[in-house]
């Protein structure tokens, strides 16, 4: 039996309740729904501020970090005064005083294939709102095992995406995408950038398409894919199409339950801990390279800067070499393998990366300056920016 609304749940979803669609059993739906939203950053955001403000009765919020300055271009959930607080606490916070009626659960560790199903099982729908490749494989997987659907989104710059990956109806994300990328190869919003208000575009859009699952009404996106573009307004749409050797959710799938989704990635799934090394012995300390750089320290280095040119406009070290990550495999004949080099980014992730290039290639001399520019600017000249 669906629950009744009160009098002041009435008023407040009034304007619901004169759509034909919705009305007051739609409203008595949601009030008795569920959903988790996984993450709750840039595409959480909006997700859960406007799943709260619709009425969904439960929703439950995965997140482990903590609030910073440079989250609140676009994690709107958020604000100034909640910077150091665990996200989860102040996105509830936050949830609360937009509708103290609904029940804001909390689960401030890692979405991991420890927790996940346990975590999840009890909710009606998943929301990605994830920015790495082990979790929303991780999230698809656990949405195929549980036959819930899988409200998906990602961002990155200028441009989106959103699909209803639904298993018992339609194609899973694995079925789109069934291996990961190559490490590296797509990088993150923090080392890419993104346009502050895409997300908030994109978490409403999936917001939209939890609603329309919840309720029960008009056309989930499930087996289409939206591709959306910022900088022209565009809307283009994709067919998709179950997959029958999909490992997941096809006949004869042979994954039966979670597995390691890190190692299936061969990247972290959570930057927890995560410092710009490239590992032992291969790194060098910001205040080590400013006693290799002084006088004193009577070494000749080759600095090279695997930002894209436009970062040097933010924070820059003199007579840096600039070759993106991008262009580094092609250019490698403009470096001299003999040289002494340390290699640097803005937080030494895609510096890394370019350190295991080079090694392969048969640089012998190279190090890491780990944390890159932004450990410089902190121990080194606070002059510079940290971004």
């Amino acid at each position: 039996m669906l629950p009744e609304l009160s009098r002041e749940e009435i008023l407040r979803y009034s304007r619901h309740l004169l759509i034909p669609e919705v009305g007051l059993e739609g409203q008595r739906k949601l009030k008795n729904s569920s959903a988790l939203i996984v993450g709750t950053g840039g595409l959480g955001s909006p997700v859960a501020l406007y799943l709260a403000a619709a009425g969904v009765g439960r929703i439950g919020l995965v997140d482990y970090d903590v609030v910073e300055l440079s989250n609140l271009q676009r994690q709107v959930i958020h604000g100034t005064s909640t910077i150091g607080k665990l996200k989860v606490d102040s996105a509830k916070e936050k949830l609360q005083d937009l509708n103290p009626d609904i029940q804001i659960d909390i689960y401030n560790e890692p979405f991991t294939s420890a927790n996940a199903l346990r975590i999840a099982k009890d909710y009606d729908v998943l929301i990605d709102g994830t920015d790495n490749f082990p979790t929303r494989y991780l999230t698809n997987d656990v949405c195929v095992f549980l036959g819930k659907p899988n409200i998906y989104g990602s961002i990155f710059r200028f441009d989106g995406q959103l699909s209803v990956f639904y298993a018992k109806e339609g194609p899973c994300y694995r079925c789109l995408f069934p291996e990961p990328p190559p490490p590296g190869l797509i990088p993150s919003c923090a080392e890419g950038g993104v346009l502050g208000i895409l997300p908030g575009t994109i978490g409403t859009l999936q917001a939209t398409e939890a609603l329309k699952v919840l309720l029960g009404i008009g056309e989930p996106m499930i087996g289409k894919l939206l591709l959306y573009n910022a900088l022209d307004m565009s809307f283009d749409f994709v067919n998709l199409k179950k997959n029958p050797k999909c490992r997941v959710c096809g006949p004869n799938a042979d994954i039966k339950e979670l597995i390691d989704y890190e190692e299936f990635c061969g990247v972290p799934g959570h930057d927890h801990g995560v410092d710009g090394s490239a590992g032992a012995g291969l790194d060098i300390p910001a205040l080590d390279l400013k006693n290799r750089l002084s006088p004193a320290g009577n070494s000749k280095l080759i600095l090279l800067d695997v930002r894209e040119p436009h970062e040097l406009q933010i924070s820059a070290l003199p007579n840096a070499i600039n070759i993106p990550l991008g262009q580094l495999a092609a250019r490698l004949t403009e470096l001299d393998s003999a040289d002494d080099m340390v290699v640097f980014c803005k937080a030494g992730t895609r510096s890394a990366r370019a350190l295991e290039l080079l090694v392969s290639a048969g640089f012998k001399k190279v190090k890491n300056l780990k944390g890159g520019i932004n450990a410089w600017a902190m121990d080194v000249d606070q002059s510079l920016p940290i971004y």
